[in-house]
């Protein structure tokens, strides 16, 4: 059953290979044959994988664990092959590495010529991008009638945040919402970067790498090679409103659009970032004479970047002040919304814990007092308390896992950690050797498994993927 699953997945791969290949042979680039034979290979695998009947309703969490966790695993080696059979990037696990970071919406990358691409693999890779952002899995639930009974679990297994609520009644349905808004939002942005006078190539795949918070873009210089106000703004703002729950943007969409405002987890993310975005211009006037206006919009966009872990840059900041690039490593563990396309340990948990610390404080005062854990009028439930706590012990384990581990490769120590927590965090540019006007390239081949194993992790939330670690998932 779960081998049918990820079938239907590298059939639906295949599908995005196939609108790549149609792009190839348009702009008659070289890597014609690369997504011809990649296209051909994965649909093969993909059919012989769907061939068996199964029943749906023997889905259960472990099902749904093991197809979100080897459903991406899948996806990544397979994209890869557009890389490696073009020639484009002949290291198989320095493909596997980019194509990981595109599905993840990472954005690391070890191209260091990202122009000289064929335009073929210049859209595969954002695509990537707009595939997972949205999920490949709940995708799947939203397209295909037949997985809709087993939706919860997928949905469980795939969307971020603490809880997984349902915005309808049915996963379905909720699914298809979430479908249809991370469309409208693709589409309003095309448009909108087009209006301002990009061409259709470059507004697409730029709303692809933002829409997704991913940051893949296809010019060495990221989005300081438009060097436009008007591009940076309309990327801001879609920025910002992907790190928003889209469970919000959907009710929102169904005539309650003050269900965003007054949500407590929302309004905390844009104070952070207009907190951070003051600090950081403050320090670039003071400390590196930089005139008002540009500290202004340098700090507006990368804060926004940073935060909803989307990794696009207009400036090197890794030049910054050390104030700015410590507010902007603290913004890379915080991340954005639950339920957003964005990474990092999420808003939500920041104050779950921030409430949990001050709860200890009164018991210390009051140890009879029953004192609940509440976001807004809403009393938390034990167990959610638990998960996130359990979550932030494990996030900061695995944190300190891959700081070390890079260190033995080689690395000194701010690029050691910036790179762990750029990909565990799925934000993609760090500092030091992987800062935004570097890359992934010099990482040791041991070393990007390792960061490829973070993305997958902090995509999947932790618990997806670790849960496959752990002995007791395979008993039955």
């Amino acid at each position: 059953m779960i081998g049918k699953i990820l079938g239907i997945l590298l059939l639906g791969e295949a599908a995005a290979m196939g609108i790549c290949l149609g792009i190839a042979i348009y702009y008659r680039g070289p890597d014609v044959t690369a997504f011809a034979v990649s296209m051909v290979i994965t649909a093969l695998i993909g059919a012989a994988l769907v061939v068996r009947r199964v029943d749906y309703e023997d889905v259960g969490y472990r099902e749904g664990f093991a197809v979100a966790a080897l459903g991406w695993l899948l996806t990544a080696v397979f994209g890869a092959l557009p890389f490696v059979l073009s020639g484009a990037v002949p290291h198989p696990v320095d493909a596997f590495f980019e194509t990981m970071s595109g599905f993840t919406t990472t954005g690391a990358s070890i191209l260091t010529d990202i122009e000289a691409l064929p335009l073929g693999l210049l859209f595969w890779r954002s695509l990537t991008h707009w595939l997972g952002g949205i999920g490949t899995v709940v995708l799947l639930v939203a397209l295909i009638p037949s997985l809709r009974i087993a939706g919860m679990q997928f949905y469980r297994a795939e969307v971020s945040g603490p809880t997984k609520t349902k915005v309808l009644p049915r996963v379905a349905q909720t699914t298809r919402q979430l479908f249809k808004v991370y469309l409208v939002f693709t589409l309003l942005q095309i448009v909108a970067l087009r209006g301002v006078g990009l061409n259709w190539f470059d507004s697409i795949t730029q709303t692809f790498g933002t829409v997704a918070t991913g940051g893949f873009s296809n010019y060495n210089q990221s989005i300081a090679a438009f060097n436009s106000l008007a591009v940076e703004l309309i990327i801001v703002f879609f920025m910002l409103i992907c790190g928003m729950s889209f469970a919000l943007h959907i009710k929102a969409m169904q005539g309650k659009p003050l269900a965003i405002w007054k949500d407590r987890e929302t309004q905390v993310y844009l104070f952070v970032v207009l907190v951070a975005v003051a600090v950081i211009s403050v320090n670039l006037v003071t400390a590196a004479g930089m005139a008002t206006g540009a500290s202004v919009r340098q700090s507006l966009f990368q804060v926004s970047s940073i935060m909803t872990s989307t990794g696009f840059a207009t400036a090197d900041f890794d030049k910054w002040p050390d104030l700015s690039r410590l507010v902007l490593i603290l913004l890379m563990f915080v991340g954005a919304c639950a339920g957003s396309t964005g990474g990092g340990i999420k808003v939500i948990r920041i104050i779950v814990l921030a409430k949990l610390g001050v709860r200890q404080l009164q018991k210390l005062i009051h140890p009879q007092a029953v004192i609940p854990v509440r976001i807004g009028r809403s009393a938390i439930p034990q167990e959610v308390t638990d998960s996130v706590q359990s979550f932030l012990i494990l996030y900061l384990g695995l944190f300190i896992g891959a700081v070390l581990l890079m260190g033995l490769m080689g690395l000194d120590l701010i690029s050691a950690a910036a790179a762990a927590v750029a990909t565990l965090s799925n934000i993609g540019p760090g500092l030091g050797l992987v800062g935004p006007a570097t890359n992934y390239a010099a990482i040791p081949v041991a070393g990007k498994l390792v960061l490829s194993f973070c993305m997958l992790v902090g995509r999947l939330e932790l618990f997806t993927v670790l849960a496959l670690l752990h002995p007791g998932f395979w008993r039955k």
